[in-house]
């Protein structure tokens, strides 16, 4: 299986003016490719192929005066730049079609984008120094921050410049799985909001709310933003801190997120998560709290840890009607407003915590044997769930891997 593995790269003066000329160089090529071919749909002619393309806009261009500039970066960098354009239209025709979710059309890209990227393949004759550090060809030899060794040699790597003015070394590498030692374990996972995550054996993960914490550093930084003339190095200055900001909460939740799912995926043979409906939750009055928690990104590390060290992933259809139904005697009780968060069974007369009753009933629609015993709880006032009214706050990029196996 293929892995994707980050690590931080430190550029200096004159190679981060290399590695700006090929972010432009390679925008160029792509809008360029792109404006042909939405000219010839307007046309009503056949869209022209990569290889035509190829030799029009980049080998043709070269001997021209407005695009000489193109022969001082390397040519690689701008062949994958037609082949990202042929994935977006392939992505796009796929997503009509009902193979893939739905996603817009190719859009032009611009300089001012939060994200630049190109991508070195092994024809480009990259490598690792003996030194450690990454040579790229017309750039030269870039310090790296390595984490840890790679598994195998890489096939491409992309450098890629986010909005906070960072650079990274993306690496693709080929591994085999890898199984773990197999675990008597299985467990349901609830997520919710005020709970990351609810467990079928009763444990309970907070949700850490790195946005909501930082959101008073957000606010100063954005204001300060707003204050600074418009086309001035001080409004640049302004606006490269408020993405450090940003930066600093996204990867503050990644790193929760490989860890909390790192340590289900070693302790349980199999896991079962809910679908919840994300999309349709972010247009509700919870859409902040919804997307600081990012259940998406966190079931996604769950599904391909599992693929990776040979754990069962099971997925259960978002109506499954986890939170109706007593995981003791099996009865469907009814739906139940949002500030129950204990109930007794009518049935049988058992006193059931909602998350993890709901936790045991995910596990069960998945078809794994767990004990409902964890869902009983003594019958205790507990205080309803806080009302999210909108704008209140609550009191490096990772690789991918099982830490400490």
């Amino acid at each position: 299986m293929q892995l994707r593995y980050s690590f931080r790269l430190y550029p200096n003066g004159p190679q981060r003016s290399a590695l700006a000329q090929a972010f432009g160089c390679a925008r160029v090529v792509y809008n360029d490719a792109l404006r042909a071919r939405e000219t010839a749909r307007a046309g009503g002619e056949a869209f022209p192929k990569t290889g035509d393309l190829s030799k029009l806009l980049i080998t043709e261009a070269k001997k021209t005066g407005a695009r000489a500039w193109l022969g001082d970066v390397s040519a690689v960098v701008l062949q994958q730049s037609l082949r990202d354009l042929d994935t977006a239209y392939r992505n796009f025709f796929d997503g009509l079609k009902g193979k893939r979710p739905r996603m817009g059309a190719p859009r032009f890209k611009s300089r001012k984008d939060s994200r630049q990227a190109v991508r070195f393949t092994a024809n480009a004759r990259w490598k690792i120094t003996t030194g450690g550090d990454l040579s790229l060809p017309k750039v030269g030899d870039v310090r790296v921050k390595w984490s840890r060794n790679l598994p195998s040699v890489p096939s491409t790597v992309t450098v890629i410049k986010d909005a906070a003015g960072r650079y990274f070394a993306s690496f693709v590498v080929e591994t085999e799985p890898t199984t773990l030692p197999e675990s008597d374990q299985v467990v349901g996972i609830d997520l919710g909001l005020g709970h990351f995550a609810v467990l079928s054996d009763g444990t309970k993960i907070e949700a850490p709310r790195f946005l909501r914490r930082a959101e008073k550093k957000l606010k100063k930084a954005q204001q300060a933003l707003s204050r600074k003339t418009k086309g001035s190095n001080n409004r640049d200055k302004a606006r490269i801190k408020v993405a450090r900001a940003h930066a600093q909460v996204a990867d503050a939740r990644r790193e929760f997120h490989h860890q909390l799912s790192t340590k289900i995926i070693r302790d349980n043979q199999a896991i079962a998560v809910e679908d919840l409906a994300v999309k349709g939750l972010a247009r509700t009055r919870l859409a902040k709290s919804v997307h600081d928690a990012g259940w998406s990104a966190f079931v996604t590390m769950l599904e391909y840890k599992a693929a990776r060290f040979g754990r069962s992933f099971h997925r259960i259809g978002r109506f499954e009607p986890t939170s109706q139904i007593c995981s003791a005697c099996g009865v469907k009780d009814g739906p139940k407003p949002l500030h129950v968060r204990v109930w007794e069974c009518r049935e049988c007369g058992a006193v059931l915590d909602r998350d993890i009753n709901a936790a045991v009933n995910i596990a069960k629609a998945a078809g794994l044997v767990v004990s409902a015993c964890g869902a009983q709880v003594r019958p205790v006032p507990v205080p309803a769930q806080r009302v999210e009214a909108g704008t209140h706050r609550d009191g490096q990029p990772t690789v991918v891997g099982i830490p400490g196996h």
